[in-house]
């Protein structure tokens, strides 16, 4: 989900390198995350991409770990106008144009820090490792160091998959997690955003 706000400005001459674009990203991320947090979200992060005088500012939210589901629509177009005051009221901003846009990680996000995987308890996540057999299983605790997991075998032709027994994986073992899409989770997910209530953590 996300959303766009234009800014017209006047434009300067020159362009920053990505040293400086990337030092820009970590002033802003900064500088917006109290207002994000504001409004009960979490700033995941902020990318900036140059094209020109052009600026888009790209801010990443999404819920707290302790919640499940995905930020609403509302939720984006309330935190996007707050963003865009704020930004508009920086002080130390050089005056070029910009485009702000605001979006959720969805479930395409890698699973690289351990917020992600807390907010993805319950969810069937596809898990390669530094050593060992790469496996897909249930998320079903997040620890300090790792993941409990319950994997999922490949089912036979017109049977659901049949859960294995737990199994525990450090954070410093894991190469790659990434959520495995469930459609019926998904429908149910979408139906609850729209009644304003909070997703089943544990259906799939």
């Amino acid at each position: 989900m996300a959303q766009r706000r234009n800014h017209g400005g006047v434009p300067t001459t020159g362009g920053k390198s990505g040293a400086d674009t990337f030092a820009e990203a970590a002033r802003l991320k900064e500088l917006l995350e109290q207002a994000v947090a504001s409004h009960g979200l979490f700033l995941e992060d902020v990318e900036i991409r140059v094209a020109g005088a052009l600026r888009t500012i790209h801010v990443i939210v999404d819920l707290p770990e302790d919640q499940t589901g995905g930020v609403g629509l509302d939720a984006i177009a309330e935190v996007s106008q707050t963003l865009s005051k704020t930004l508009d009221e920086d002080p130390q901003d050089d005056g070029r144009p910009y485009s702000l846009e605001v979006s959720s990680p969805g479930l395409s996000r890698p699973l690289t820090q351990p917020r992600h995987w807390r907010r993805n308890v319950g969810r069937l996540v596809k898990v390669k490792l530094v050593s060992g057999d790469d496996l897909t299983g249930r998320v079903l605790e997040v620890g300090a160091d790792g993941v409990t997991m319950r994997p999922e075998e490949a089912p036979k032709k017109g049977m659901k998959p049949r859960p294995g027994e737990p199994v525990q994986m450090e954070f410093a073992n894991i190469r790659s997690g990434k959520v495995e899409v469930e459609f019926a989770r998904l429908d149910e997910e979408v139906a609850a955003e729209a009644n304003g209530e909070p997703a089943n953590e544990e259906e799939a």
